[in-house]
């Protein structure tokens, strides 16, 4: 499966959530449930996963962890506002991993498709 594929399924479980849920809750319950919920569409989920930082050769394990992977990365918040930082910090995360793209969902959105932000690496 393609990456584009993929985010296509994280952003409608991601709607699903939201319908069922709403906003509100702490970042740790939506994290948990979209896990749940590609888990059972039959994606690999990486839950917490550390992200070392490689400099000079040297591999750093400097407590970077990342919400959740499944082939994109995928930053979950629930926040009143996203800051100029969260896209750059999610930016970070796919260069350290490699991977091509990340998405950025903020569950405390009144509607989840203006929560969600793409974020791009050499796509």
């Amino acid at each position: 499966m393609e990456e584009n594929e993929i985010s296509g399924i994280i952003v409608d479980a991601c709607y699903h959530i939201h319908v069922n849920l709403g906003p509100g809750l702490l970042e740790s319950v939506y994290e948990e449930i979209l896990c749940y919920e590609l888990r059972a569409k039959g994606l690999h989920v990486e839950r917490q996963k550390s992200l070392p930082v490689l400099w000079k050769d040297v591999k750093l394990d400097i407590g970077y962890r990342t919400d959740l992977i499944v082939e994109v990365i995928v930053a979950i918040k629930s926040v009143e506002e996203i800051h100029s930082v969260h896209p750059k910090q999610v930016l970070t995360y796919l260069k350290l991993t490699g991977l091509k793209l990340g998405l950025l969902i903020n569950f405390n959105s009144p509607l989840m498709k203006s929560g969600i932000t793409r974020i791009v690496n050499k796509l």
